[in-house]
């Protein structure tokens, strides 16, 4: 199949690689030339915009940063995505997006033919969770690519449904890790050796996937586990966002966005998520460091 691929940056690119080893035919395009290089070697055509990645593809596949990327890649006039697709194509992205973004432009997709398939992803491939949001036609056409770069495939629903599903996945996660981070400040401050604490968090009613991967990395000071900053405080954003749109509490996901905005404005978007935890150990005035 003819593929064509918007954004090979961190998540796309190897995206990108398990859709060539599965034997797909790729045009791929990022706003970085020397990004799409791997790709290149790989056997990949490298062209000059998304427009014609998307004028000589069956599916169109987009990775990207956020709504305003994603926004700004499909509706440029001259070289966008959108003025280069063929009717009755499909295009899939994968970017963790707004589900008001995707009604938009899924709109203005329709116009011309085409279906908006929003595929957000979780994990790395190709042992990644896919979370799609199709019509039933548009899922089984795109199954078998899901199936390329993902080891969990989930039809969640019509065109908009799977970004809604990432954004209350990454609510969930990153709003845990701020429980994390001040419930071992509670520890800190009450005296627990937060060595033994950590043993005991994960054979407990208090363990979670959150406190597992990020504790350690900040107990040892590196700060490392997951995305960037940036990206977790741009998703819970989106993911409050949402939660406004359809009417659900947000409480938590309204503090947790606080602090992670805080850690930003410090100038730490582009260290990993845990860094988070230098804003809430200077609320508490204690540090989370492992003593052994």
């Amino acid at each position: 199949m003819h593929i064509g691929f918007v954004g090979t940056g961190t998540m796309g690119t190897p995206i990108a690689a398990c859709l060539i080893a599965a034997g797909h035919q790729l045009l791929v395009y990022d706003q970085r030339p020397e990004a799409t290089a791997a790709l290149v070697a790989e056997g990949a055509e490298r062209v000059s915009c998304g427009f014609f990645a998307a004028r000589d593809s069956e599916v169109m596949f987009t990775s990207l940063p956020g709504p305003a990327e994603f926004e700004a890649a499909m509706l440029e006039p001259q070289t966008g995505i959108l003025a280069g697709l063929q009717p009755g194509t499909v295009h899939v992205d994968l970017t963790t997006n707004a589900p008001t973004t995707v009604a938009r432009i899924a709109e203005a997709l329709r116009a011309r033919d085409v279906e908006l398939i929003d595929a957000p992803v979780s994990g790395r491939p190709p042992n990644m969770t896919v979370m799609v949001g199709a019509s039933e036609a548009g899922f089984a056409r795109c199954k078998p690519l899901f199936e390329a770069i993902a080891a969990n495939v989930f039809h969640v629903g019509p065109s908009g449904a799977g970004a809604a599903a990432k954004l209350v996945t990454q609510y969930l996660g990153y709003t845990g890790l701020i429980a994390a981070i001040e419930g071992m400040l509670i520890a800190a401050k009450a005296g627990i050796d937060l060595d033994i604490l950590a043993r005991i968090v994960p054979v407990s009613a208090g363990q979670s996937r959150a406190f597992e991967r990020a504790i350690p990395g900040i107990l040892n000071r590196s700060f490392t586990a997951g995305g960037t900053l940036d990206v977790v405080a741009k998703d819970i954003a989106l993911a409050c966002d949402l939660a406004r749109d359809v009417g659900a509490p947000a409480t938590l996901g309204a503090l947790a966005s606080d602090a992670y905005r805080r850690a930003q404005a410090q100038g730490w978007g582009q260290e990993g998520t845990p860094v988070v935890a230098r804003v809430l150990e200077a609320m508490a005035g204690a540090e989370l460091r492992s003593t052994s």
